[in-house]
């Protein structure tokens, strides 16, 4: 068992964020937990955590926000073992043809270049260690054939895909592991925008006939940052239900 281990869960504010630190608060001395703007949603967890977890501020769609929050993070030498990337911009259904580059850039520009700075700042002392976990929570759309009109949502989501699976290759004989969860829609506020008849199809196209709750999600999450899950490595387990 390591001592003085730290958990920085992004989008943490989440219900997929709250739920998780619900669930591992036991095994971890200090929890980050990162927020955009609601705040609010963390402060249960702060009443009944204390001072073990830690609420940091930062809009993702800005590099000074993020790198303010790493220069706190830092200060405070909170220097995390583990990492679950959470944070993300919502699902969009919406034909290729009325995008453009921009509703590409700025996807990519939220979804991953916070990761990569993150990364940046925190593998080097994973390193040293010889220890660490990382997680990046993606989704369906990275197994087998995404939905239609999700091209804006899928780049992305490939995009940190991509990204950890490199890391998992370029870190693995420094003790770290480097894993992603894709689980089909959860029902949370994440899916509001969506049109309920789009949700309604996936409910139904589902082996047991609805969407997926957050119970069912965090377990996953929670084994890849045990030490059960040292071996697993550069992996991206589908949350389906055995969707085909």
């Amino acid at each position: 068992m390591r001592e003085n281990k730290i958990l920085f869960v992004t989008g943490a504010s989440s219900e997929v964020g709250c739920g998780l630190i619900k669930q591992v608060a036991d095994n971890y001395d200090v929890i980050v937990a990162h927020y955009r703007s609601s705040v609010d949603r963390l402060l249960p967890l702060e009443e009944k955590l204390g001072d073990k977890l830690v609420m940091v501020q930062a809009d993702f769609s800005d590099a000074m926000s993020v790198r303010k929050m790493l220069d706190f993070m830092e200060q405070r030498e909170l220097t995390p073992d583990h990492i679950v990337h959470l944070a993300a911009l919502p699902m969009e259904n919406k034909h290729f043809k009325k995008q453009d580059w921009c509703n590409f850039a700025e996807n990519i520009e939220t979804d991953l270049r916070p990761i990569v700075d993150i990364l940046k700042d925190f593998l080097p002392a994973m390193s040293k260690q010889k220890y660490g976990k990382i997680v990046f929570v993606l989704t369906s759309c990275t197994v087998g054939m995404p939905p239609k009109y999700t091209s804006v949502y899928t780049t992305a989501k490939y995009a940190c895909l991509g990204l950890m699976k490199s890391l998992a290759a370029e870190y693995a004989d420094k003790g770290i592991t480097v894993n992603g969860v894709s689980p089909e829609m959860i029902d949370t506020r994440f899916l509001q925008d969506l049109p309920d008849l789009i949700k309604e199809m996936n409910a139904s196209s589902m082996p047991q006939g609805k969407n997926l709750t957050v119970d069912q999600v965090v377990p996953t999450i929670e084994f890849l940052l045990s030490d059960g899950a040292d071996m697993i490595n550069g992996q991206n387990i589908a949350i389906n239900d055995g969707k085909a």
